[in-house]
Parts: structure tokens; sequence; C-alpha cells
């Protein structure tokens, strides 16, 4: 599995590693689409990016759902603890996800903080203008 790349910019690419190297404990990033489908991944080799990206989109829809239902707010994170580890999803503004798998040592509560500014750069990036290429 691995990096998978579907950015062409590398923007998204540098925006994920640097999320990767400085927020505590986070192990892979997937941005993926809010329909399950895969924008870019660097993840851990038995993680699969496009299954993330997928499952991370149910959950995202399932968390605003519930969310909606009992009368909250916006949804700022939902995430799942294992033995080993963790797995956190965001919204990136109204078209993203953002995955993060984590370590047993991540802290989602303080991850919010750490990752509020990448969220609105990952945004930014996702729905800026694309230029085609020229064609000669």
């Amino acid at each position: 599995m691995g990096r998978v790349v579907t950015d062409t910019s590398g923007d998204l690419i540098a925006e994920m590693g640097a999320l990767r190297g400085n927020a505590t404990g986070v192990t892979g990033v997937v941005v993926s689409a809010v329909d399950g489908l895969l924008v870019a991944a660097d993840t851990e080799d038995r993680a699969d990016g496009e299954c993330l990206a997928a499952l991370a989109a149910a959950v995202l829809g399932l968390a605003r759902r519930a969310g909606a239902a009992t009368g909250r707010d916006r949804l700022r994170w939902s995430a799942a603890r294992y033995g080993d580890g963790y797995l956190v999803v965001r919204p990136v503004g109204d078209m993203g996800v953002l995955t993060l798998l984590g370590s047993a040592d991540m802290d989602p509560a303080r991850l919010d903080g750490e990752c509020e500014q990448a969220v609105r750069r990952i945004d930014d990036l996702l729905t800026a203008p694309r230029t085609p290429a020229a064609h000669h």
C-alpha cells in the first residue's frame, strides 16, 4: 500500500507529510472526497488507502447524521480507539475527509488543535481551481 498520490501538484503530499511529521503519534494520513474516493494517502504498508478512504467517508457520514439526530453542532472529528492506536476522521470543508492513523500515544483531543491549520490548507488545496495542462 504505502504512498498513493493522485494530486499532481505535490503541495497536498507536502502538507500531509508535515502533518505526519509534526503531530504527535500520527503514523498515517489519508485525504479523500466525501464520496469515498481516494485523493492521496501516506500510510504504513499494512493500510490500504483506497479502503480507508471509503470507510472514512462512511464514518464521517454516520457521525454527521448521529450529530444531526441528537441536535449537535458541526462535527469536528470522530475517533476510534484500538488496543494499539487510533483512527481519527475529520471533515475537510464540505467535500473532503482527512483520516489520521495514530499510535497508542496519539491524543485525539490534542490532535484537534495540532491539525486545525493543516485542515484549512488541505481544504484550500482541494477546492483550488485547477488549471488545465497546456497541450502543444
